[in-house]
């Protein structure tokens, strides 16, 4: 979702300015946190069962409370990542109840008659990972009910069919495709450190390249979509000889970088254009 740690002391991969914790429990608070007393005693609890990873989503972290989760954090007594809560009034409720039903938790909220201080280690959500920046935070591998998460998928399927405003309709779509687009986890291993940080830049600029390829789509390399795009010009006669003498030079531009590419690789670059055209 579309919010990032509140404060970078949580960061704990400062080369990608991420913070990342493994197989956390996950706390749902639909209000502002600002009192330590509110915080400390679900803390107390996180520890005495031998756990230190946290991510607590709610409405914002501020004063004292935070001070606490960075101090602790800073004293490698919690592995802790505090977030602002997605969105903002119904969806917002909406949103936090997808998050509880994927990770197994509980929401908090003071609307249902529960205090954060009374809060309990069976009212936490788990995950195998979460990983957040300072724009967003991704929650991976959510240990909830597998026939909740179906449940709730299918729920906001029929309020998408049920709609009538645009707007609704696209905001329902990106909570479904949310919950039901899961997350792939890409595992790098190597012999030696420097060998990892390569084969890991290099994962990272392929996962790029796939996004763009999504995001904008791809066109066929070798310079087959410039000379494709020659069959646009074919037809175009132009009034003017000068504007038409430059539509020539264009098409004839189109084919030059196949050529070059077939003569670099030892051929004879008209025959590989005629052959492709």
């Amino acid at each position: 979702f579309d919010r990032g740690y509140i404060s970078p002391y949580f960061i704990t991969d400062s080369e990608h300015m991420e913070a990342n914790i493994e197989d956390p429990y996950i706390l749902i608070y639909d209000k502002k946190i600002s009192a330590a007393a509110d915080i400390v005693p679900l803390l107390e609890k996180l520890v005495q069962v031998g756990k230190r990873e946290i991510l607590i989503i709610a409405e914002d972290v501020d004063g004292e409370a935070l001070a606490t989760l960075v101090l602790n954090k800073i004293r490698g007594m919690l592995n802790v990542i505090a977030v602002k809560a997605p969105g903002f009034g119904d969806r917002r409720k909406a949103m936090l109840q997808d998050i509880a039903i994927l990770t197994g938790a509980n929401v908090i909220s003071e609307e249902t008659g529960r205090k954060l201080e009374t809060a309990t280690i069976e009212d936490l959500g788990r995950a195998e990972k979460v990983t957040s920046d300072k724009d967003n935070t991704t929650i991976v591998g959510g240990k909830g009910d597998p026939a909740a998460i179906k449940a709730r998928i299918e729920q906001i399927r029929v309020e998408i069919e049920n709609t009538t405003s645009d707007y609704d309709r696209e905001k329902l779509q990106e909570r479904l495709a949310k919950l039901s687009g899961g997350v792939a986890i890409i595992r790098v291993g190597a012999a030696t450190e420097t060998e990892l940080k390569e084969k890991k830049h290099r994962v990272e600029d392929a996962l790029s390249a796939t996004r763009a390829a999504v995001e904008e789509g791809i066109v066929a390399g070798g310079g087959v979509a410039l000379l494709n795009a020659i069959e646009a010009l074919k037809d175009i006669q132009m009034d003017n000889q000068d504007a038409q003498i430059g539509v020539n030079i264009v098409r004839q531009a189109l084919t030059v970088p196949m050529r070059h590419i077939a003569e670099n690789a030892g051929m004879d670059g008209s025959v590989v254009v005629e052959t492709v055209r």
